[in-house]
């Protein structure tokens, strides 16, 4: 139907709703028949005079519903399968939509401009689909290691191509560093408090994961060095900016007393950075500080998106990349080629950037609501983090507030799956990004205000 024209002055809605509204209607009444085909998006927003996001918005809004799908290279078509209404769906809670604040996700872009322009970057990669399909060599195509130079150029990092490596995921890449640095029964230290995922990777190798005192700037220096002597470790993981799940940054100041002491004791440093592109003026890396000793692993999951399943690891030197290639060949064969054609297009057109000072300006967002609706001093973040570290007060535990909360369709952490050692803290994690708009996050943090400023016994009778 490329002639189709809703008559937007039959709704009364704004108008990017009021196209969602006509194209559920037409399909209803027989106009729009599955598998047709809308008209291109500035096609109608020049038919109908009105911009071009307002068309596009209507078409997102309407493929969230169900109503079209989007065909990289060919257009939008109706498919006409409507997706169930979740607001009037069946949750725990009467009235109350699943809030899930459980998983450490950057805000997802809704500007339909943005969007389109990463469906153009997609396109793109598209047009060499079969040549993207065929196994390649490890580590990454020189455009690829191009495009890596330039996006950690970011992070003050210049290292020679032969030092980078493109790795399907931080994970795999951790997964290796860890294989080759050390082996069952030794020791790695850590943060106290650390990622849940370095946790999984330690106990699946058979290695002793220790937790070093922290305090408001990092790892406290002395405590490493103490236990460099005592116990010989093997390396020192750390996510050393908007640390999850505490927000903490480690200062310069303590950064270069940390690799100070790494070096005295010659302990490399497996840096997960997966959060260090977030701030517009990062703090140097471990891998400028100390790059000789240091394991960076940049990942592009916060910064860009999971779903990219990309990560640039830096070496120490062009030596140690040879047993670490030859590990993750072992267990990855490769990184999707099709995945890092499109972070290397994103990165070369600037579709990177713009989804990078998206997710920073949303963030902050985010973290101003939560700072205006939660009671002072009840939790710990950064302006820019994904997530609060939410200190519960007496008598509340962790294990009633995150039953609490679950019991009303929201979704938060505990702190024992981030605790290395010892008595976990009465806190949790509580994230603010992912699927899980504005205005849901908003309606989340009241109710958790509510919960916060009340005893469990007294907060229970809200449910």
């Amino acid at each position: 139907m490329p002639d189709w024209t809703p008559d937007l002055s039959r709704s009364d809605k704004p108008r990017y709703l009021a196209i969602a509204d006509l194209i559920a209607d037409d399909i209803r009444a027989g106009r729009l028949a599955i598998g047709d085909r809308l008209p291109p998006q500035r096609k109608l927003a020049s038919r109908l005079d009105i911009d071009f996001t307002t068309v596009a918005r209507g078409y997102v809004e309407a493929q969230k519903r169900g109503l079209v799908e989007s065909r990289v290279g060919q257009g939008t078509f109706v498919s006409g399968h409507p997706r169930p209404n979740l607001r009037n769906a069946p949750s725990r809670a009467p009235g109350r939509e699943i809030v899930d604040l459980s998983m450490n996700l950057p805000p997802e872009p809704d500007d339909p401009a943005l969007i389109e322009r990463m469906q153009d970057g997609l396109a793109e990669v598209a047009r060499d689909l079969v040549a993207l399909l065929r196994y390649q060599g490890f580590g990454g195509a020189p455009a690829d290691k191009d495009a890596a130079s330039a996006w950690l150029g970011r992070r003050a990092l210049v290292p020679s191509q032969e030092r980078i490596f493109v790795t399907p995921g931080a994970h795999p890449a951790l997964l290796g560093i860890f294989t080759l640095l050390a082996k069952p029964g030794d020791t790695v230290l850590c943060e106290a408090i650390t990622y849940p995922g370095a946790r999984s990777i330690a106990a699946q190798l058979g290695l002793r994961l220790v937790g070093l005192p922290m305090d408001a700037d990092g790892i406290d220096p002395d405590a490493f060095a103490d236990a460099c002597r005592k116990l010989a470790p093997k390396a020192l993981y750390l996510n050393p900016t908007l640390q999850n799940p505490t927000t903490l940054t480690i200062p310069e100041a303590r950064r270069t007393a940390i690799a100070s002491v790494a070096r005295r004791f010659h302990v490399p440093i497996v840096e997960d950075d997966a959060y260090g592109f977030i701030p517009a003026h990062g703090l140097p890396p471990f891998a400028a500080i100390a790059p000789d000793l240091t394991w960076h692993v940049a990942g592009l999951a916060k910064c860009i998106g999971a779903g990219l399943r990309t990560a640039y690891v830096v070496v120490p030197e062009a030596r140690a990349g040879w047993p670490f290639s030859a590990a993750l060949r072992a267990a990855n064969v490769m990184a999707s080629p099709l995945t890092v054609a499109l972070a290397t297009r994103w990165i070369e057109d600037g579709t990177a950037d713009t989804l990078l000072r998206f997710i920073r300006a949303e963030a902050a967002a985010r973290q101003r609501l939560a700072a205006e609706i939660l009671p002072a001093g009840s939790f710990r973040a950064d302006p820019i983090s994904f997530n609060l570290w939410v200190e519960l007060p007496e008598p509340w535990t962790r294990s009633a507030f995150v039953g609490h909360m679950l019991s009303t369709g929201i979704g938060v952490v505990a702190s024992d799956v981030f605790t290395v050692d010892g008595i976990p803290p009465e806190a949790a994690r509580v994230c603010l990004g992912g699927p899980v708009n504005r205005e849901k996050v908003k309606s989340a943090l009241e109710y958790m205000a509510h919960a916060l400023t009340h005893s469990p016994e007294v907060a229970s009778a809200f449910l």
